[in-house]
């Protein structure tokens, strides 16, 4: 049979047609698995101990899931949150802390002042010693090289209290103590190295332009295993002993100051004879200064002074900042405890929550307590165009094995929190369509705290395990609401 050249190429195309078709035809499409249920997060991820859980709408308010919703639960760090609200609406987001000198007296004759000055404290939680530095340059600039009076340290601003928490150890830094002049977070920098048969330590003050010696401060090495550091006071200096064999042959780290008012007086005179500005020493004082401001250091505005707060979580930062926001609402209290409660009656009556029970105003103290509801309430009712979501810190939704897994579209500004067997994350949460969300969700297990003994507390045995099983199922959750609502 013959078959034309017409006829062979017709017969070719069709034989290759069908496995041309079979590659052009799209891929099956493969759902998706859809997300957990919350009981079923529950089941999987929730850490030992109870919960307190709540996701609503960021418009409304209202409540779309929910579990335990109403059990008081330690908002751990979470609290600043709270602070930071407090502080913006009765402060306002431009308000500074402020540092100055102060002269009882203006005259100068040949470079001596003529009266007394005085370091005046304004509760600044970042003052550092570069600060201190920049007063110095001010003085210098009039021409002072000295004082007829004496040079006084006014830290009556704010309360005096020497730890934040007594349930917390003394030697770690998240424990500050609270001042009305506050310098470089309320802690020295202490070195040290093996020295013959002991070791050497010393202090100072640093920064990334000065480090003046401090002398104010003496530690002792001796011989025991537990506890690592114990600390006394005599005349307003700290005194501390360290266990030797936790030392090794060298090493560093920042030590609280117990005696902040004393720290920033001899720093400050330390690093005026540097200026050639003659001190010789401070002495403390009890009332205000009055007369001419010879000069002054203010702290950022205090929406960004809070973004720092709600990033670093500083302790101090957020009792400074609750304590100075009572202050000006005309409280007058003589601890921490007093400006927390002024707080609490402030959001109960600007918020209509009625769980929130807060002893500070950063969450240390395991005290404090709040529902996820109270906690979702205040989020909604400040709004998603409010003062806070832009100061809080970007979360990365992470898996069960803790590798970050974005979500198209999802994005959650909040604030954590941690305590030893507690763990708390709250905030704003925009979904894949753009519903807009506000959660909270509190973890804690009581009875894994109460068995911790006070030497442990720093690192507490099972702490990071359990701590890291309530972040995963946080993220869980956050997953889930994120694809779902």
């Amino acid at each position: 049979m013959y078959l034309s050249r017409r006829h062979i190429l017709t017969l070719l195309l069709a034989s290759a047609a069908p496995a041309v078709w079979a590659e052009a035809r799209p891929p099956k499409r493969v759902k998706a698995p859809p997300p957990a249920d919350l009981k079923d997060i529950l089941a999987g991820f929730a850490p030992s101990g109870t919960h307190s859980i709540v996701v609503a709408d960021a418009v409304t308010g209202r409540v779309i899931e929910a579990s335990n919703g109403d059990k008081s639960i330690p908002p751990a760090s979470v609290a600043k949150a709270l602070t930071t609200i407090y502080a913006l609406h009765n402060l306002g987001a431009n308000w500074r802390f402020k540092t100055r000198l102060v002269a009882s007296g203006s005259r100068i004759n040949n470079g001596i002042l003529q009266g007394d000055l005085t370091l005046e404290g304004g509760g600044d939680p970042a003052l550092d010693t570069d600060g201190l530095a920049g007063l110095l340059k001010q003085l210098r600039a009039r021409g002072i090289t000295g004082i007829t009076g004496r040079f006084g340290v006014y830290a009556g601003a704010l309360p005096y209290q020497r730890v934040l928490d007594r349930d917390q150890l003394e030697h770690v830094g998240y424990n500050p103590t609270i001042s009305g002049i506050n310098l470089n977070f309320n802690r020295v920098f202490m070195e040290w190295k093996r020295s013959g048969s002991g070791h050497a330590f010393s202090f100072s003050a640093k920064t990334k332009a000065y480090r003046p010696e401090v002398g104010n401060v003496s530690i002792r090495a001796v011989n025991r295993k537990e506890p690592i550091y114990k600390y006394t006071n005599s005349g307003g200096r700290d005194n501390w002993t360290v266990s030797a064999p936790a030392l090794g042959n060298k090493g560093n780290r920042w030590l609280p100051v117990r005696s902040p008012a004393d720290y920033a007086g001899e720093v400050f005179v330390r690093l005026a004879a540097d200026f050639g500005i003659n001190l010789s020493s401070h002495v403390l004082v009890n009332k205000a200064p009055k007369g001419a401001v010879l000069a002054r250091d203010e702290s950022a505005p205090l929406s960004s002074v809070c973004k720092s707060m709600l990033k670093y979580s500083t302790n101090l930062t957020a009792e400074a900042v609750g304590l100075s926001t009572s202050i000006k609402r005309g409280v007058k209290p003589t601890k921490v405890s007093g400006s927390a409660q002024a707080m609490n009656v402030w959001l109960q009556g600007r918020f209509g929550v009625r769980n929130t029970k807060l002893v500070d105003h950063s969450g240390l103290s395991e005290d404090s307590r709040i529902t996820a509801r109270d906690m979702v309430r205040v989020l909604s009712a400040v709004g998603w165009n409010g003062p806070l979501r832009s100061l809080m810190k970007p979360i990365a939704l992470r898996n069960s094995d803790w590798k970050k897994t974005p979500i198209g579209g999802v994005e959650i500004q909040a604030k954590t929190g941690t305590l030893n067997f507690t763990s708390a994350l709250a905030g704003y949460l925009d979904t894949a369509n753009g519903q807009r969300l506000v959660f909270a969700i509190f973890t804690v297990d009581q009875r894994a705290r109460a068995a911790i003994p006070k030497s442990k507390r720093d690192r507490a045995p099972g702490a990071k395990k359990w701590a890291r099983k309530s972040r995963i199922m946080q993220h869980q959750l956050l997953a889930r609401w994120g694809r779902v609502f």
